[in-house]
């Protein structure tokens, strides 16, 4: 009875140890370099205005931002964000295939490989990353380079808590339904 009490509480150790683990690593800010494209996925504060930004800096020649809403006009980013028309016109492709974290893989992925990009800043939430990132490099494989490039958001145990398990099921993601 003993061995099966040590035995049954070892993956709640672990499970824990990996949520301290995810909350205490969450990533940052990427550092000034320049890459082949930019993607934000959406739905989360300051990630459009952080693509924005760095497009107009010159971080890269393109953006895509992944899993915008139909009825969302170019004219109304422009507007929001304070960001010329122009900036819109040359250098920004707007994603509306995607309506989660999988399928924001799958767009992001179909628009490196149309564009022959070789290397991509990924923005989105700080909580939100590793999930992402996972998600987009599984469809991207080994020829991009990927740098995350996180926003810090406000965040609560309960949304890490969730993110988390979101985060260890996401291999098995699309067979289960989930998001």
């Amino acid at each position: 009875m003993r061995g099966l009490v040590k035995f049954s509480i070892f993956p709640i150790l672990l499970y824990g140890a990996g949520l301290v683990w995810f909350m205490n690593s969450l990533p940052g800010p990427a550092g000034a370099e320049k890459t082949d494209g930019i993607v934000v996925l959406t739905g989360g504060e300051g990630r459009v205005a952080r693509g924005f930004e760095l497009i107009e800096r010159g971080a890269a020649d393109r953006l895509l931002i992944s899993g915008v809403a139909s009825v969302v006009r170019p004219q109304e980013l422009a507007a929001r964000y304070d960001v010329p028309m122009e900036t819109i016109r040359c250098c920004v492709d707007l994603g509306r295939a995607a309506t989660d974290t999988r399928t924001n893989g799958q767009e992001i992925a179909e628009w490196v490989q149309r564009r022959r990009l070789r290397s991509i800043r990924v923005v989105t939430n700080d909580w939100h990353m590793p999930r992402a990132r996972k998600e987009i490099g599984w469809r991207l494989g080994s020829t991009t380079r990927i740098v995350p490039d996180a926003v810090h958001s406000e965040r609560t145990f309960k949304q890490l808590f969730v993110e988390y398990n979101k985060y260890l099921i996401s291999p098995f993601g699309e067979e289960l339904g989930l998001e």
